[in-house]
């Protein structure tokens, strides 16, 4: 260890004599008989008459977060994945090579208990330690003040010291393994298969964004690891698994910020026979049952926003939303020019190579999207930002598409897929353009793509929805971070 404090160089002598009294001091395992929570279950409620005439003995494990030291007794807390309870650690109730180990213990070892239990003459439900062991020895001591754990730089470098020092920050993911399975067992009910797709990509495709590239060697050939799964789900739709969807991460080669993790959650599934309509319903009934669920409620606080998800959700095309809740011109709708300027004086960063609906959506970003509170589905979107989606059948200009936006963050895209393969090759051919131009979040061309639509695919709608955004609101967190065990930093 370099640098060693001397609180550390204590712990490390302190080890050394165990060692030199023959003490094992990291043991392969220990028997326990009940947990922390368990105990205080089945026991809270009891007096100490009844305590005393029981005498249970039982057998706990964890690690000692408090300590009491009266010479020959001491009072310590010990925590396990479920609670914590008091523990009174006596010389003449355990061998005296236990309290020999016991006396040469800190704060943050972990330490195993057996004992009965009893309450003490404040009323605390506690232990009686009949016997104890050494199950790990902590070499370096809790950060100081590590009680409610605040510096957010120590938090997200050092998860494990945040998991320890906040239970509030342990049930966040707790509650995000619970969002997680709900939303698998609604697909699983609805028939849906759960699949896994390739991570690392020879052509990255499926999302409009920038990849993160390796290389294998024994294949001699460059690889992307996959923004998006889209493209090989859809392969299988093809092949007639007819209802799939994957819950994985993706990656982007992007910026990070409390909305962005350059690796990130998402659930995407493919419902062939669907159009986006239906994908829209579907979404409500999930969010319905995860809240249900969750939280047992349809409405729910976030940060300063009370949010309502009850169905139905609101719908507007995203051309009426820059009328209507942007009160954009019909000129800048209709002219590129004016598009230009209008999004110059907002202060909107662009390219000149940038197109009239390109344009447009940076205005829907920039005006519309932080106002959109409640969930709302916003359709239309043009064709030409959409390199994956049916066309409309009435105005071939948009497709059949929607984002769906809540608490003014994006959280999932949706549409009725592109499977004309004479289509799809054209929109292909546009991107290639694009990243010839410079634009590098642009998609390549994919030929086994086009070759798998041209076996056939059947209507399919696919929607991804980002778990880690969904997550946020069910647990309040302001960032994203928050929501990741293990956020990317910026290395020291």
């Amino acid at each position: 260890m370099e640098n060693q404090s001397s609180v550390v160089k204590e712990r490390i002598e302190k080890a050394e004599k165990l060692r030199e009294a023959g003490k094992i001091l990291y043991p392969a395992g220990y028997k326990t008989d009940i947990t922390i929570s368990e105990a205080i279950k089945h026991y809270g409620n009891l007096d100490s008459e009844i305590l005393e005439k029981e005498k249970k003995i039982h057998s706990v494990a964890g690690r000692i977060i408090s300590w009491r030291d009266f010479g020959k007794a001491s009072f310590i807390n010990i925590k396990d994945r479920t609670g914590s309870i008091q523990v009174y650690i006596r010389k003449n109730m355990v061998k005296d090579e236990e309290f020999a180990t016991f006396k040469l213990m800190d704060i943050g070892d972990f330490i195993g208990i057996t004992g009965s239990l009893f309450r003490t003459k404040t009323n605390e439900l506690s232990i009686l330690a009949q016997s104890l062991s050494l199950l790990g020895k902590a070499l370096r001591p809790l950060p100081e003040k590590w009680h409610g754990l605040t510096d957010v730089e120590t938090r997200y470098r050092q998860r494990y010291i945040d998991l320890i020092a906040n239970d509030s920050v342990k049930d966040v993911f707790v509650l995000r393994s619970r969002i997680i399975q709900a939303i698998r067992q609604f697909f699983i009910e609805h028939d849906f298969l759960e699949v896994e797709t390739p991570m690392m990509h020879p052509i990255p495709g499926g999302a409009t964004a920038r990849p993160f590239k390796t290389y294998h060697n024994a294949l001699g050939m460059e690889l992307y690891l996959r923004v998006a799964p889209e493209l090989y789900l859809k392969r299988l739709v093809v092949g007639g698994m007819e209802r799939v969807f994957e819950i994985n991460r993706n990656f982007r080669n992007e910026g990070i910020s409390i909305k962005h993790n350059p690796e990130f959650t998402m659930i995407e599934f493919y419902m062939a026979y669907a159009t986006y309509e239906d994908l829209m319903v579907l979404t409500e009934e999930l969010f319905e049952k995860i809240l249900h669920e969750i939280c047992g409620t349809t409405v729910i606080q976030y940060q300063e926003n009370t949010i309502d998800f009850t169905p139905p959700w609101t719908r507007i095309a995203l051309l009426d939303s820059l009328k209507e809740i942007g009160n954009v011109d019909d000129q800048v709708l209709k002219s590129r020019e004016s598009a230009m300027d209008f999004a110059e004086k907002l202060q909107i960063n662009l390219s000149r190579d940038e197109s009239h609906a390109e344009i447009l959506v940076k205005l829907f970003d920039h005006l519309i999207e932080p106002n959109l509170i409640n969930p709302t589905f916003v359709t239309g979107y043009p064709t030409d930002v959409s390199p994956l989606s049916r066309r409309n059948d009435n105005n071939p200009e948009i497709t059949d598409r929607f984002e769906l936006f809540i608490g003014g963050r994006e959280i999932a895209n949706g549409f009725t897929e592109l499977n004309d393969p004479l289509d799809q090759r054209q929109r292909f051919e546009r991107q290639v353009a694009l990243r010839e131009k410079g634009d590098e979040e642009a998609q390549y061309m994919d030929e086994d793509f086009l070759t798998a639509l041209e076996y056939g695919m059947p209507p399919t709608a696919g929607e991804g929805i980002g778990i880690d955004r969904v997550v946020m609101f069910l647990t309040d967190s302001p960032s994203i971070r928050d929501v990741i065990l293990f956020p990317h930093m910026r290395s020291r």
